[in-house]
């Protein structure tokens, strides 16, 4: 308690992450129900107001979101998943519990079952309130020793397996099946391409194929764009430091995680861009568009910003935010 994991920066504010909204099922409290099945001697299933019903109690504990945000000594109240679980009696040859959400998307994760019976509890306030839609209302997961997308909004089935399922955002992503924020190096698995696909890439002429493609990990500091036109590339966790992207169009990029420190981006439009945990460090942004974008856990010590536009964007934590405004910057309500 009390300790930031590497790369993590401290925040008193409680970003929203990952979707807003519950799939249309979940109309309201009164239609939650909670199913228990897989691998279990007795399935269960819970309304809102049987979950109420049980011997509820206060849980206390720091949270590290992959984006790299960390919020000490959170207060939440629910019970640990491990009283429904010895009510629902696993079978001996479980030994994984993947969670679903009410999601469009079909948001789920795993964990491994003694992971869940030590740690991951159903909670249904935060910080004496009921649980806001957004942060996961009416009842979530809250798993402490785990990246926070372990701990799964709007959950509406636990189900016990043998072989483990990795989830929507280990899939879709490539985030760390174990997610433990203390390792280190357990954001995301190794980088996506292969050396001679990183090749071709930091050669190419044009960059249509590359659109909407995540690309994780991969050292570009020697890249040199034969293009101004980088719209929708997904360069997640990448080294971009001291890279020359001056008047790039970088509109709804995923830049997130990437270290941005010293590059030159001044003029460029990442307009509706995700640089959560982006690392713009002495950075060039003078004369940037940066509206309409996510700046949860961002970093912009020592940047240049003059004339820079963050109209709309949302997510900078407190010190970043004192930053920026001591250098001039008008920052809406909302950042």
């Amino acid at each position: 308690m009390g300790k930031l994991p590497p790369g993590q920066i401290e925040t008193r504010r409680f970003p929203v992450v990952g979707e807003r909204t519950p799939s249309s099922e979940l109309k309201d409290p009164q239609t939650w129900r909670l199913q228990v099945g897989g691998l279990v001697e007795h399935p269960l299933s819970l309304s809102f107001d049987d979950y109420l019903a049980l011997p509820h109690r206060e849980l206390v504990c720091d949270i590290h979101c992959v984006t790299g945000w960390t919020r000490f000594d959170t207060v939440w109240r629910g019970i640990p998943v491990a009283l429904v679980l010895e009510a629902a009696s696993p079978l001996p040859e479980a030994g994984f519990v993947s969670f679903v959400a009410y999601s469009e998307r079909d948001h789920h994760t795993s964990l491994p079952l003694d992971v869940v019976l030590e740690s991951a509890w159903l909670v249904h306030e935060f910080e004496g309130e009921p649980l806001t839609v957004d942060h996961g209302g009416p009842v979530r997961v809250v798993t402490p020793g785990r990246y926070f997308y372990k701990s799964i909004k709007w959950i509406r089935e636990i189900e016990l397996l043998a072989e483990d399922r990795p989830g929507w955002w280990e899939t879709h992503s490539a985030y760390h099946n174990v997610g433990d924020p203390w390792a280190g190096d357990q954001r995301f698995t190794t980088g996506s391409i292969r050396p001679q696909q990183l090749k071709r890439f930091l050669e190419a002429q044009r960059y249509d194929k590359y659109r909407g493609r995540v690309m994780l990990g991969l050292d570009l500091r020697r890249w040199r764009p034969a293009s101004r036109n980088l719209r929708r590339l997904y360069l997640k966790n990448c080294d971009l430091r001291g890279v020359n992207l001056s008047g790039a169009d970088l509109r709804e990029s995923n830049l997130s995680l990437s270290n941005l420190s010293g590059a030159d981006l001044s003029g460029a439009d990442l307009s509706g861009s995700d640089l959560e945990g982006a690392d713009f460090t002495g950075a060039d942004l003078r004369q940037a568009d940066l509206s309409h974008t996510a700046l949860t856990a961002a970093r912009f010590d020592g940047a240049l910003v003059e004339d820079t536009d963050f109209t709309g964007a949302w997510g900078l934590v407190e010190s970043q935010q004192r930053y920026l405004e001591g250098q001039g910057v008008d920052l809406d309500d909302g950042a």
